[in-house]
């Protein structure tokens, strides 16, 4: 594990003003996520689950509390914390390609070497016969393929992924999931992960945390630990596992008791 990529909040809270007084989202949290792991995160809606993402982007100052990577505190954004969201947010003006590009052309990066890379990343996602297509010119789906490969052309250090894979077809989605999973061993990168998907977040996280509501708040948080008895597994042989299938159930359970 990697002491520069450790990612550690302590009493972290958010709340807003409002007319009645203040409103607390996040409730005091305390969450360290070491250097290399893959952290999902799941739960119901308006749990904090976005919050807490922005918080540790740079987007959102807490309102009580520290954050920190690798000791440093988190003052706001970073390209070494790489974001992909909900919904796409490219250059209408910019063709695909040069969305994928422009990080690196900010960077400084010599023009030979970020077309190499936007081309690798856009093979990658699949939209390699794309590239020169304006945003407005694909589907949603397609839109945030080209999201995904603008954040991860920067090679960031951290990944925040904010449910990166709703808005495409399962093909598409398992396909990505597995490009991820391969980024992230290869890389050694620090991923967090945020899913309204129980078997996404189990298939792609060595951990899993659910949020709770009223306020915002950490309420389960295991390691994904049966992975460790199957040699490279599939998809397929981790849903056909037991010990899965039962952390399925056990996080199921957490997420409906938070409802009530």
């Amino acid at each position: 594990m990697s002491d520069e990529l450790r990612v550690a909040l302590s009493g972290v809270s958010k709340s807003y003003p409002g007319d009645d007084g203040p409103t607390q989202v996040l409730a005091p949290t305390d969450l360290t996520i070491e250097g290399g792991e893959f952290v999902c995160v799941v739960g119901p809606s308006g749990c904090g689950k976005s919050t807490l993402l922005n918080i540790l982007a740079g987007f959102l100052a807490p309102t009580e509390g520290t954050v920190q990577v690798g000791g440093d505190p988190i003052t706001g954004p970073d390209p070494d914390r790489g974001v992909v969201f909900q919904q796409p947010n490219l250059y209408p003006w910019l063709s695909v390609r040069q969305n994928v590009e422009f990080g690196p052309k900010v960077r400084g990066v010599p023009r030979h070497q970020r077309t190499a890379e936007a081309e690798r990343m856009l093979t990658l996602v699949g939209l390699d016969h794309l590239g020169a297509r304006r945003p407005y010119e694909l589907s949603g789906g397609q839109q945030q393929r080209a999201q995904i490969a603008r954040v991860l052309v920067n090679d960031p250090r951290i990944i925040l992924m904010d449910e990166p894979f709703g808005a495409l077809d399962a093909l598409t989605r398992e396909k990505l999931q597995g490009e991820l999973l391969t980024l992230w061993r290869d890389g050694k990168k620090t991923v967090l992960f945020v899913t309204h998907s129980i078997d996404e977040a189990l298939l792609l996280g060595t951990r899993v945390l659910v949020m709770g509501t009223r306020p915002g708040r950490i309420i389960y948080d295991e390691p994904t630990a049966f992975k460790t008895t199957l040699t490279n597994p599939s998809f397929a042989t981790l849903r056909a596992d037991p010990d899965f299938r039962h952390l399925r159930d056990e996080v199921s359970a957490h997420i409906y008791a938070a409802h009530a």
